[in-house]
C-alpha cells in the first residue's frame, strides 16, 4: 500500500513537472514568435510637393538714368499695351515739355498742391481748362488719392476722352515720331510747341529693351 502511494505521488510530481516544462516551452515559443514579427510601421505623413511655376519673361522698354516719375509713366504706358519705341518716346517727350515730369507743378513753375493752383495748367500734362482741371480733382477723390500725386494723375489721364481717342493709334505702332506728334497735339492741344519733338527724339535714343518677369 505504501509502495502504491509513493508511485502515485511520483507520477503526480512527474506530470506536474512535465506541465511546467511544457508551459515554459510554450512561453519561449511565443516570445520567439513575437520577436520574429516586424515592428509596426509608423505612419508617414505625405508632404505635398510644391511645383514652382516657371518664371515668364516679357520684353519691356526701360529708361536708364530715369527719374522715379519717368519710370512710373513709362511702365504705365506699356501696361496699357503701348510698346512701340517711337510712340513711347513721343508721349514722354510731350510730358517733359509740359511739366518736366513734376506732378505738383502749376503753370509758371510753382511747385504747389493741386488746390492752390488757380490759374493756368496743373500737373504732368498741365490740365488747363476748368473741365479737365476739375475732372482731375473729382477722379482723385473717387479713387482715394491726392490729385497732386503721380499715380492719381496717371490714372486720370487714361480716363480722358482725349487720351482714349489716340490710344488705339499708339498701340498699333510702326509709325514715326512725327506721326505720333500729330496724335499728341490732339491729346494736349498745345499752344506752344517748344522742344517737345527734340525731347521725343532724345527719349527715343535712350530707351532700351530688356527682359523682365511678367506680372
Amino acid at each position: 500500500m505504501k509502495l502504491l502511494t509513493k508511485s502515485i505521488i511520483a507520477l503526480s510530481i512527474l506530470t506536474l513537472s512535465s506541465g511546467v516544462t511544457a508551459s515554459v516551452h510554450q512561453s519561449k515559443t511565443l516570445e520567439e514568435a513575437l520577436a520574429e514579427v516586424a515592428p509596426p510601421v509608423e505612419a508617414v505623413e505625405e508632404v505635398e510637393e510644391v511645383v514652382e511655376e516657371p518664371v515668364v519673361y516679357v520684353t519691356r522698354w526701360v529708361l536708364p538714368g530715369s527719374t522715379n516719375t519717368e519710370a512710373r509713366v513709362l511702365e504705365a504706358l506699356q501696361d496699357r499695351g503701348i510698346t512701340d519705341r517711337a510712340a513711347l518716346a513721343t508721349i514722354m517727350g510731350n510730358i517733359k515739355q509740359e511739366s518736366r515730369f513734376h506732378s505738383n507743378i502749376c503753370e509758371g513753375g510753382a511747385r504747389i498742391h493741386y488746390s492752390s493752383c488757380h490759374r493756368g495748367g496743373y500737373g504732368l500734362i498741365q490740365w488747363t481748362t476748368v473741365g479737365r482741371y476739375n475732372g482731375l480733382g473729382r477722379h482723385a477723390r473717387n479713387i482715394g488719392h491726392d490729385p497732386s500725386t503721380v499715380d492719381a494723375q496717371i490714372s486720370y489721364l487714361f480716363t480722358e476722352s482725349q487720351w482714349r481717342h489716340i490710344e488705339g493709334s499708339l498701340r498699333q505702332g510702326g509709325r514715326s515720331i512725327n506721326y505720333y506728334m500729330q496724335k499728341a497735339y490732339y491729346w494736349l492741344g498745345w499752344g506752344h510747341h517748344g522742344a517737345r519733338t527734340t525731347y521725343s527724339h532724345q527719349y527715343f535714343s535712350r530707351l532700351q529693351q530688356t527682359q523682365v518677369a511678367a506680372k
